[in-house]
Order: C-alpha cells, then sequence, then structure tokens
C-alpha cells in the first residue's frame, strides 16, 4: 500500500508545480521591507535605503528591454516624482506566463520641508527632523500600471 502512495504523492507534487499561477494582466504590489526608516539630507546621493516591494503580474510583462523607465515613486509632501527606475525584462517561469518575484531600488536621501516657509535642504534648528514617505507603482510592457503602495514614514534629519 505505501508504494502506491509515494508515486501517487509524487504526481500530486508534479502536477502542482506544472499549473501557472492566476494573476490579473496588472501587475500587483506589496511592501515588503525597507533597510532602515531614518536618512539625514545633507548627505544627497550617498546616504540612502533600499525598498523591497514584492509584486504578481498575469501576463509576465514586467521589465524593459531598451529605453524607458516602468518603476515610479512620488514624494507624498509635495508629489514631487525623482527620477524613474527601470526594472530588468523578467524571463517567463514554468509553462505559464504569470509570474511574481521581488524588486529592491535605492532611494537617496532628500531635502527636509518647513513650515516656516524655510528654504529646503538648510539646516533647521526648529524643525530637527521631517517625516515623508513615498508612493510607488510599477507599469508593465504592456502600459498596465499597478496599484500604488505607500511606504512607511522615513524620517529625515534636518540639523
Amino acid at each position: 500500500m505505501v508504494r502506491f502512495l509515494i508515486p501517487i504523492g509524487l504526481l500530486l507534487t508534479l502536477s502542482a508545480c506544472l499549473n501557472p499561477p492566476e494573476y490579473p494582466i496588472e501587475p500587483q504590489i506589496e511592501y515588503l521591507r525597507m533597510t532602515k526608516n531614518f536618512m539625514v539630507q545633507n548627505q544627497l546621493n550617498t546616504d540612502s535605503l533600499l525598498l523591497t516591494i514584492s509584486f504578481t503580474d498575469g501576463d509576465g510583462d514586467i521589465g524593459l528591454d531598451g529605453g524607458g523607465f516602468d518603476l515610479f515613486i512620488t514624494d507624498t509632501r509635495d508629489n514631487f516624482m525623482p527620477p524613474a527606475y527601470r526594472i530588468p525584462k523578467v524571463p517567463e517561469q514554468g509553462i505559464g506566463n504569470g509570474i511574481s518575484g521581488e524588486i529592491s531600488f535605492i532611494i537617496y536621501t532628500t531635502c527636509c520641508f518647513f513650515p516656516n516657509g524655510q528654504d529646503p535642504c538648510t539646516p533647521s534648528a526648529t524643525y530637527p527632523v521631517d517625516t515623508l514617505s513615498y508612493l510607488v507603482y510599477i507599469k508593465d510592457r504592456a502600459g498596465h500600471q499597478s496599484n500604488i503602495i505607500e511606504t512607511p514614514p522615513i524620517l529625515l534629519q534636518c540639523d
């Protein structure tokens, strides 16, 4: 009896591996993690954090071969969009086109904004810390836009 259970178990396992995932054709993303939640404004182009998101896409057309951008972030304080990112083309997985994975990218520090109208990017003893978050979304090669996620708050040292 045990002899027959092992091959049946293997067949069930193999058939589970061959069934392609069923995801919507629009990419879906989720926040996974950031390496830190604190940056210093006067360290432009040196201080940064690594943001990791997960994605799924039903038709598997994530990433670009050539020019263009497909990962976008927006600073929620002023809706500023820093330069966008390019996701490398993701190869198809298995027999279906549905894919999933993780994307990690660097976000460099930015300037503090002050409620008293003080010039951004200047030191401030009055407002030593600013708080920001980013909105993130991706687009696939067909132009389908993902949902938009927001990062947890990021503290920005201003002094």
